[in-house]
């Protein structure tokens, strides 16, 4: 399985932009640049490819616990995920320094130990993760 998103950008780093297109439609020439990148430090500019890579581990790492979940006889009843990636410049250039990943999570019948354990391991097995094996992953969890 294959799956292809595209960037094109016009022009120079700072004043030029781009555009983002991934294969199901859902971004069709979403546009990108200097600003929405580095410049915006409330992220309401627009997008850059660090929110998307937030997106798509907690998406990742929702989906691989909630298969852990039904796989242990609880599915759950809702399962929210934030992924904060602490993108920094350091003296190599700019970079996801570490991704936090929030979890709050609502399982009848699931005691909160058996929670933290599907959740370490959806945090270590899902493939965003598994990419990103580079970067420190931490996990917080909120269960009730």
């Amino acid at each position: 399985m294959i799956r292809t998103s595209t960037a094109v950008w016009r022009g120079n780093g700072p004043q030029g932009k781009g555009a983002l297109t991934t294969q199901s439609g859902v971004f069709q020439d979403q546009p990108y640049s200097f600003q929405t990148r580095f410049a915006s430090e409330d992220g309401k500019a627009g997008t850059n490819p660090e929110e998307l890579l937030g997106a798509a581990h907690a998406g990742c790492f929702a989906m691989a616990l909630a298969f852990a979940l039904t796989e242990a006889g609880k599915p759950a009843d809702e399962l929210r995920v934030a992924a904060k990636l602490d993108f920094v410049k350091l003296e190599a250039g700019w970079t996801i320094r570490n991704i936090a990943l929030e979890l709050e999570g609502k399982v009848p019948g699931l005691d909160a130990a058996k929670f933290n354990e599907l959740a370490e391991k959806a945090k270590k097995n899902c493939p965003i993760s598994r990419a990103l094996a580079a970067t420190p992953i931490t996990l917080a969890v909120k269960f009730g």
